[in-house]
């Protein structure tokens, strides 16, 4: 019987996990600092290795402001820019970038680790493996996305934000649930139940919401109809559609912000009905009840701060208090249709 459960969980396992997931949190706050305070172009190459080293003498400070110069963003945005100034925004994509390859050694030297002691749960072995992998995977489309905006554009493409973003927010929900199968162990018996689908759906429509959140990122569509609930006086903004049906889903700055809005409405109600029946349920534990009501709780402070994100443009402390706020209502989420599926 010890060594089935030594097997089957690892609550060191879990608390790793969740560090990790932390990790990945402050990568998702820091890069959105990093894009607010439009710091993402500062560093024109990638260097996985060797770009670990800042600059450390003022001959490399001026050459990295030199490759600067000559990229469409200083040319046409920030022309006259001091070299203080360049190092500003610098240290903000250094920063990012470093943080990047920090999370991957503390998920990479724990695995290695523990899988040399045997206590990762052999179920969860290739499930971690593909967890690296796709963190991996993050730094070349971070890397995609920076390329788009270092030849043609002074910023970088708004679908390749919400790729790079939409990534993070999902190795963030993989961690959390893992760390929680990491903890519980495997599920002894699973019953038939409505509440594992419409906690799958919840957690689904949320997610698209963060993707459509990147996309207002990505377009600077924060910036423009700041009244609410209308839009320049007017149910659908003047300038909704694009010449093609892609220029519209992904490039229209009132397109993105009303989708983002009119998805924010229907996640909101979703996630109050499902809170209010899950606390009625006879059929949940207390466990999943205090979860459902968490996740429209959390979803509803995060709608109001949209909204006032919205209505004072964007500022910077408001906005990564929404991004942050997204990530609580994924991790909870995730949690919530996690443990709907163990009743």
């Amino acid at each position: 019987m010890t060594s089935f459960l030594r097997s089957d969980r690892s609550k060191p396992v879990a608390v790793w996990l969740l560090v990790v997931a932390a990790f990945v949190l402050a990568m998702v706050i820091v890069g959105g600092a990093t894009r607010l305070t439009d710091s993402g172009l500062s560093i024109t190459e990638w260097k996985p290795v060797t770009g670990a080293i800042p600059p450390m003498s003022d001959q490399a400070w001026q050459a990295e402001f030199a490759k600067y110069r000559e990229i469409p963003q200083y040319q046409q945005v920030n022309r006259g820019m001091t070299l203080a100034q360049f190092q500003s925004i610098y240290w903000w994509e250094w920063a990012h970038r470093f943080l990047g390859r920090l999370t991957g050694l503390v998920f990479f030297a724990p695995f290695v680790w523990f899988a040399v002691r045997r206590e990762i749960p052999k179920r969860l072995t290739w499930r971690l493996v593909g967890i690296f992998v796709l963190g991996a995977l993050q730094g070349a489309v971070g890397w995609w996305m920076v390329a788009s905006g270092l030849s043609e554009r002074v910023s970088v493409a708004p679908e390749r934000l919400m790729a790079h973003l939409g990534l993070a927010f999902a190795l963030l929900a993989l961690l959390v649930w893992t760390a929680l199968d990491a903890w519980a162990g495997g599920a002894r018996q699973t019953l038939p139940s409505p509440w594992g689908r419409r906690a799958a759906w919840l957690l689904a429509l949320i997610y698209f919401q963060i993707l459509l959140g990147a996309l207002v990122a990505g377009n600077d569509a924060g910036l423009l109809y700041n009244d609410w609930p209308m839009m320049g006086g007017r149910l659908v903004p003047e300038d909704y559609a694009a010449t093609t049906l892609w220029g519209t889903l992904a490039h229209s700055q009132g397109a993105v912000q009303l989708h983002h809005r009119l998805i924010a409405y229907l996640v909101t109600g979703v996630a109050i009905a499902i809170g209010v029946s899950a606390w009625r349920s006879n059929y949940l534990h207390r466990e999943s009840k205090l979860l459902g009501v968490a996740v429209a709780g959390v979803v509803t402070v995060q709608a109001l701060l949209g909204v006032a994100t919205l209505m004072l443009r964007a500022p910077l402390g408001l906005s990564i208090a929404h991004q942050l706020a997204a990530a609580l209502v994924l991790a909870l989420a995730t949690a919530f249709a996690w443990r709907t599926r163990r009743i």
